[in-house]
């Protein structure tokens, strides 16, 4: 039975989650300070003048709130029956974009309406959660049947696709934090061990491609990636079929893996001992898979195959497909380039700036690097260096405990969700902020790939503040809603 209008809505305002709207507050005021300090000039008086960022992100902040309250007064059950609908009329604005003739900063993602700015891909990640959760809580879904995993897939990659033609990589990559969802949702550890994988193989193989074993043409990121494949394999050999089987495998691994390095003494590529290795293991576990009929065996040899396809796929898709200034991004990245001019600059500064700053920071608007716009993009993509350099090691371990505080509160509050759709979704906005938080932090401090997202409730700019409003306050309806009868 469904509750009265009126019971219902107080209700709401009596389960709301008051404390998550204190941390959304605390980071919003914060962040603030942060676009004030990142983007004041010397000289200037009034830095609430609509003229400057720091006024127009009161705005932004004002409306956000304002959404924030909207969001929470309509009925939790509109967010179910028409997640589809929003995740159709937003794909559908994706795509319109990719034809957007205005071109801001070589990224097509931007919709230019007058004095207004909208990008919808940061909109599209609340439509995609929500599409995902209508999917995964009907019933009968079982994510480890292929069917189902597969259109849960083509949910997060039509916007991804879509984000990729409009030239805006960095933000398609976010949509990949959903399969932390997946995981917590029962997806196999397997596959998300498969991408770990996939991120060691890339590390390792471009880093050492162009490093060689002595005089000869061996080159040791070859080499490495195709031992690992080995390895991996006969780990969930281990874990998934037979132990004694993976022992004996490894044994011969390690033997023939060793005698191959006394060929060093020959100026030949012993990659292609590795090589045969290799593919002499994918089909002793193809026999093991007819001969023994479990499945697991066809599955780690695929995982093999797929293995090597990837690593030399993605090789070519770095010196051939990606563009110039992204090569030279994971070069810098890698550390095979310095490049302190050039694709290198950003993060050298921002470290400068964050060094700068010591333990208790240089105070409010004293920062030099960033008032001298030493740091490119200092108020959007890396505004972190300025809560560094003016706030110090301090404030920057005390914004980093409020984004702490708010992933523990979502994961507090997604488990004690009694429906699946809520808790999906809960999970799809843990995983967004923290893979927002992680690789924005970790771009600024040099640890991670530069690739141009914002940091949540600090970054300058209304899309990204709206869109975050909308994942955080759509849940706390939900969660508001958790106690009523139906």
């Amino acid at each position: 039975m469904v509750q009265p209008a009126d019971r219902r809505q107080g209700s709401v305002l009596r389960n709301i989650d008051w404390w998550t709207i204190l941390i959304y507050v605390a980071l919003l005021s914060f962040g603030w300070i942060s676009v004030c300090g990142a983007s004041y000039s010397y000289g200037e008086t009034d830095i609430f003048s609509l003229d400057t960022r720091s006024g127009m992100q009161i705005i932004w902040i004002a409306t956000s709130i304002m959404l924030g309250f909207v969001i929470v007064m309509l009925d939790d059950r509109f967010y179910d029956t028409f997640s589809f609908v929003i995740y159709g009329l937003l794909l559908a604005l994706l795509f319109a974009t990719i034809f957007n003739p205005h071109s801001i900063k070589g990224s097509r993602s931007w919709l230019v309406l007058g004095p207004l700015r909208l990008q919808p891909a940061e909109f599209a990640k609340f439509a995609t959660a929500l599409a995902l959760s209508k999917l995964m809580s009907t019933y009968g879904y079982n994510i480890n049947q292929w069917k189902h995993f597969a259109a849960t897939l083509a949910i997060i990659l039509l916007p991804m696709a879509f984000i990729v033609l409009q030239r805006e990589t960095g933000s398609a990559l976010v949509y990949l934090a959903f399969f932390l969802m997946f995981y917590r949702e029962g997806m196999p550890g397997s596959i998300l061990f498969t991408g770990v994988a996939m991120v060691v193989y890339f590390v390792v193989g471009i880093r050492y491609a162009e490093v060689y074993m002595g005089d000869t043409p061996t080159s040791v990121g070859k080499f490495s990636v195709l031992l690992l494949v080995q390895l991996f394999s006969i780990g969930m050999v281990w874990v998934y079929c037979n132990s004694r089987k993976a022992l004996q495998l490894l044994f011969y691994c390690v033997v023939i893996t060793l005698l191959s390095l006394f060929l060093l003494f020959i100026p030949i590529d012993i990659v292609y001992v590795q090589w045969g290795m290799t593919a002499v293991l994918i089909g002793y576990l193809s026999w093991e898979g007819l001969s023994s009929r479990l499945r697991p065996y066809f599955f780690i040899a695929l995982f093999a195959l797929g293995s090597v396809c990837f690593f030399y796929g993605a090789d070519f898709i770095m010196q051939n497909v990606m563009e110039p200034h992204q090569r030279s991004r994971i070069n810098v990245l890698l550390g095979l380039d310095e490049d302190l001019r050039g694709a290198g600059y950003n993060v050298h500064q921002s470290e400068i700036a964050i060094g700068s700053g010591g333990l208790q920071g240089k105070g409010f608007l004293n920062g030099t690097q960033t008032k001298l716009k030493f740091v490119p993009e200092q108020d959007t993509d890396f505004i972190f260096c300025t809560v560094g350099e003016e706030e110090g090691f301090v404030g920057s371990a005390g914004v980093l405990l409020l984004f702490l505080a708010l992933i523990l509160r979502l994961i507090y509050l997604s488990e004690r969700q009694p429906y699946r759709f809520a808790r999906v979704y809960g999970y799809c906005v843990l995983s967004i902020f923290l893979f927002h938080v992680f690789i924005n932090v970790g771009m600024v401090l040099g640890l991670t790939p530069v690739i141009g997202i914002p940091l949540p409730f600090f970054s300058y700019g209304g899309s990204s503040l709206w869109g975050f409003t909308f994942l955080l306050f759509i849940f706390l309806r939900l969660d508001a809603s958790r106690n009523l009868s139906r």
